[in-house]
């Protein structure tokens, strides 16, 4: 932000002193406060026109606060005066303490009326807000000034009143007796808050120990559900479970309970969506509750015990009027509900109280079987969640018959249902192998529909195989035929079947040793190519080295291969690399605790088994003790990229499916490098988006092989393949900071590279910004060069040679000599080092409680406002973000840009709460708005159209995930 010179602000002064001189000579009409405000918020504005103002404003008041409500607009101006001394307070706090006590004077003033004196607490609230030494003055304000305003013939005071009333220091006692006189106020909102006043005191009356004032709540709050507005029905339902469990703390009679619970299932037919909500989320609530009611709910036949049952329907009444019957289906009437809302409160509340009964949980079951064919994701995930609640407290008892239903989540097309679904069957005790198989196919078809749920699925088979040990052992037995190399002698790991039977047989011998022994060694033995993808899986459950002690120890591996004659590399193959081998007491440490958990095992025992494998699988000179370090890893990662930088002799060579499918596997090393610390985050990233620019690359040089040109290349192909390299290697150089000028020069190179590339082709050689970018790249590395005190490579050198001696015409075309080929020929991919702390610049998008049951509510052709989450990383006042929405995929987009008013200060995590408003709101019921945050590349780099009026000119980046916002017309309230 440029900083304001000494002249700038002297001319801001004068300018205020000028505008406030012709505010007092037009005694502060309408359009003179909208320019004191400006004035009061201008921070140049000097301290003492502020005061002039805050005189100015106390004397009008002082005028007119003995001002009655027959003059209405005369009350308006004081609520305007009283506004702009809070924003003085706020804006100036040399006057906050003063502005304070002078509004505390008319809150207390008995002068003045009612509406004068709410206006003034309000502002008394929103100055503490801001100044925390002022809290203290809040609470000791006056409660008999208050409680009188709760008396006010004004329903608007009332109100206020009631809303704020807990953030005054008001006495418990005197506020009960408030708010029970006022729960029949005339005036419905009242009665809801002060309802809702009564929650929020339940545990102050506790104290009282006055079982009579208990009994006089709980009765009022019953009077309340033939209320004719929904909200206070709504409300009672509240203090009847909270006060109704009180009053039976406080008559001790254990049966008072169900007369409660029968209370609150006589709403859950109301005729309001809020009152059946409210009422199913109060039955989840209840303590204790007898068996035979609770099974009732689950039955709209009235049990025969049941038939003459009835309950008191109030606590001062010895009248039995509150038949049994009310609580007959009600849970199936809420599951059948036509609101979502009603539906997902059912759901949990069923779950909560499968805690009271065993025979209660196994019928409920039946009905949530059901549910999870229920056409809203929200409902379906909770009651997932319900099932998972169910399995924790060992209430959860599945049958054959409901496998089919269950399984069926884990194809779903909603990834939080597949995962929720998962995190139940982790849980799960399986009577029968036939129903072990039935779920053990279910994860193999869940994986094969998604692979991307690998990891989860891996660790879930993990956890089953440990909880069902004998079930395992046969299911691995039974499919270890297939576990077969190929001719070429590979095992092909991407077979789901042959993965769950790796899984499975590592999580057997942690039921019990002996099991390991059943299993054929061969299976360990294929699993071990595979330690880090399976670690990687597992990482929750054990660490690498545990697994592959385990591996050894099983697949009958006497010895290291190549370790007797190296001492000085303590490394073992594996797939992708090697895996450096920890202190086997260090590995102890770690499998002892996760073996003694799954079945108890003596820890001498496990210990000898552990020495014995140390002496037959570790030499001595390697058992030194390795720690790893941010280093360490540093250094697998380029490791990685030296490996990608090999690539390129094959790459020039046409051998792209190797080279793809090498790349491909150190996208996979690097997913697997485990990161504790947010030093190597970035340089993760970095070399994650290097891999793919490298994979860009070998797609592109087929087009450019003599022999397979004709062969490979496909209309618009190698257009779409230079666009996309070039938007990678635009993330490259602008999404991470940090990178050194030894590491910025490769890089510079790669683009270089992308300009040559492009302008080889006969069909696009007139790109003038792509010449202009070459000439510009160049310059940028010759300065590095020059810096580093290094020469330019020989492809870098032969390109200036080349432009500098035939240049280009005056339209922009090359040359028709310019020799392109020699220019390929010479360019080397430059092995990429690092050495430093990289930082990704990137953000978190999200829009809390809004999906397509509840979308934001709109009206057609006017701004419909959206409030946006954001949490952005490493972002610096260098950086140009905006937030792009757009309605239609490939229309329009709206920006706005996140500036430092928007993001406040620039830390390495920054967390934004933002409201935007949408402009282009279309002509339809309802539409979805697709949001990311972006960022603006340099304008010098390639040339971008404007965008619009304030937009951004440069071309633009995706940094974030892209989010969907649902939209839907807002109903009519006529």
């Amino acid at each position: 932000m440029r900083r304001c010179g000494p002249n700038h602000l002297i001319r801001t002064k004068k300018m205020g002193e000028e505008i406030w001189g012709k505010i007092e000579k037009s005694n502060l009409s309408i359009q003179s406060l909208c320019s004191i405000r400006s004035l009061i918020i201008n921070p140049s504005t000097s301290n003492h026109i502020i005061c002039a103002i805050f005189e100015t404003l106390t004397q009008y008041l002082h005028q007119q606060q003995e001002q009655t409500l027959e003059n209405q607009n005369q009350n308006q101006n004081q609520n305007h005066y009283l506004k702009l001394l809070c924003d003085i307070a706020i804006n100036h706090h040399d006057f906050t303490r003063i502005i304070f006590d002078r509004v505390r004077s008319f809150a207390s003033s008995r002068s003045v009326n009612s509406q004068f004196r709410v206006e003034s607490l309000s502002v008394l609230l929103t100055i503490a807000e801001h100044d925390e030494n002022l809290v203290s003055s809040i609470a000791e304000f006056d409660e008999n000034v208050i409680i009188e305003l709760c008396f006010d013939s004004s329903v608007s005071v009332r109100y206020w009143v009631f809303k704020n009333l807990f953030r005054f220091r008001i006495r418990d006692e005197i506020l009960v007796r408030v708010l029970l006189g006022f729960v029949n106020d005339p005036y419905p909102y009242v009665r809801r808050i002060s309802l809702d006043g009564l929650v929020r005191l339940s545990k102050s009356v506790v104290e009282f120990k006055n079982g009579g004032l208990i009994a006089e709540g709980y009765d009022r709050a019953v009077d309340s559900f033939v209320d004719r507005n929904d909200c206070v029905r709504a409300a009672a339902i509240c203090v009847v479970c909270v006060w109704g469990q009180m009053l039976k703390d406080s008559s001790g009679e254990q049966d008072w309970l169900d007369s409660v619970f029968v209370q609150l299932c006589s709403m859950v037919r109301d005729m309001s969506m809020e009152v059946r909500n409210e009422a199913f989320v109060s039955l989840g609530k209840m303590k204790m509750v007898s068996e035979d009611i609770l099974l009732q709910t689950l039955s709209k036949k009235v049990l025969g015990n049941l038939k003459e049952r009835k309950f008191p329907g109030k606590s001062n009444t010895k009248i039995l009027d509150l038949p049994a019957s009310n609580a007959a289906g009600a849970f199936i009437h809420g599951l059948e509900d036509e609101f979502y809302e009603v539906r997902r409160s059912a759901c949990y509340s069923l779950g909560m109280l499968t805690d009271f009964s065993a025979r209660f949980a196994n019928d409920a079951l039946n009905l949530l079987m059901d549910m999870l064919n229920d056409h809203s994701m929200v409902v379906r995930l909770q009651t997932l969640e319900t099932m998972y609640h169910m399995a924790t407290c060992d209430r959860l008892k599945v049958q054959e018959a409901h496998m089919h239903m269950f399984l069926g989540t884990l194809v779903d097309t909603s990834t939080l249902i597949r995962r929720a679904a998962r995190k139940v069957l982790c849980l799960l005790k399986l009577p029968f192998m036939k129903i072990f198989k039935s779920s053990i196919n279910g994860l193999l078809t869940n994986l094969e529909t998604y692979p991307e749920d690998e990891a989860d699925i891996f660790s879930v088979l993990f956890y089953m195989g440990r909880n069902h040990g004998n079930f395992a052992v046969s299911f691995v037995t039974e499919l270890s035929q297939e576990i077969k190399p190929s001719c070429e002698g590979e095992l092909r790991f991407d077979n789901p079947r042959v993965a769950a039977v790796l899984v499975l047989a590592i999580s057997a011998p942690l039921t019990h040793e002996r099991l390991g022994c059943s299993i054929p060694s061969k299976v360990f033995s294929c699993a071990i190519p595979f330690l880090g993808r399976i670690a990687f899986s597992l990482r929750d459950c054990a660490t690498q080295d545990t697994l592959l002690a385990y591996l050894l120890k099983f697949s009958k591996i006497t010895h290291v291969p190549g370790m007797e004659s190296s001492v000085e590399d303590d490394l073992f193959p594996v797939a992708g690399g090697t895996l450096q081998l920890h202190n086997i007491d260090e590995i102890f440490n770690q499998v002892l605790p996760l073996q003694q958990i799954c079945n108890g095992a003596s820890e001498d025992l496990f210990r000898n088994d552990l020495r014995d494998l140390r002496q037959t699988t570790f030499p001595l000179s390697h058992q030194r003790k390795v720690i790893f370090t941010d280093e360490e890893a540093e250094k697998n990662v380029n490791l990685i990229l030296r490996t990608v930088a090999a690539t390129w002799q094959l790459i020039k060579s046409g051998f792209t499916d190797e080279v793809q499918k090498t790349l491909r596997s150190c996208s996979k090393d690097l997913a697997t490098v485990a990161v504790n610390s947010k030093r190597l985050t970035g340089l993760l990233a970095f070399a994650s988006q290097y891999v793919q620019v490298v994979q860009h690359l070998a797609e592109i040089w087929v087009h450019f092989l003599p022999l397979s040109k004709l062969r490979y290349r496909k209309i618009g192909m190698l257009d779409h393949l230079l666009e996309k390299l070039d938007y990678d290697l635009r993330k490259l150089r602008y999404e991470f900071s940090g990178l050194s000028k030894k590491e910025e020069l490769p890089i510079l190179e790669l683009v270089l590279l992308a300009c040559v590339l492009r302008l080889s082709e006969m069909e696009i050689c007139c790109n003038v910004n792509t010449l202009k970018r070459v000439q510009s790249t160049i310059s940028d590395i010759e300065l590095l060069c020059e810096d580093l005190h290094i020469k330019l490579s020989e492809f870098a050198g032969e390109l200036r040679k080349s432009l500098s001696e035939q240049g280009y015409l005056d339209d922009g075309a090359l040359s028709q000599q310019f020799s392109f080929k020699r220019l390929l020929d010479l360019f080397s991919l430059k092995e990429m080092v690092f050495d430093g702390m990289l930082k990704h610049i990137k953000a978190e998008l999200g829009v809390p409680g809004n999906d397509s049951e509840n979308p934001i509510p709109f009206v057609s052709g006017l701004p419909a406002g959206v409030t946006v989450q954001m949490t952005l990383f490493n972002v610096s006042d260098k950086d140009r973000l905006w937030l792009e929405m757009s309605a239609h995929e490939g229309g329009l987009s709206q920006y706005a840009f996140l500036g430092s008013n928007q993001i406040g200060s620039y830390d390495e995590i920054n967390k934004v709460k933002l409201s935007v408003p949408f402009y282009n709101t279309p002509k339809a019921a309802s539409f979805v708005l697709r949001a990311c945050v972006v960022k603006e590349y340099p304008s010098e780099d390639v040339y971008q159209p404007a965008r619009g009026s304030g937009g951004p000119k440069g071309e633009l980046g995706v940094v974030s995930n892209i989010t969907k916002i649902y939209l839907g017309a807002a109903k009519s309230t006529t």
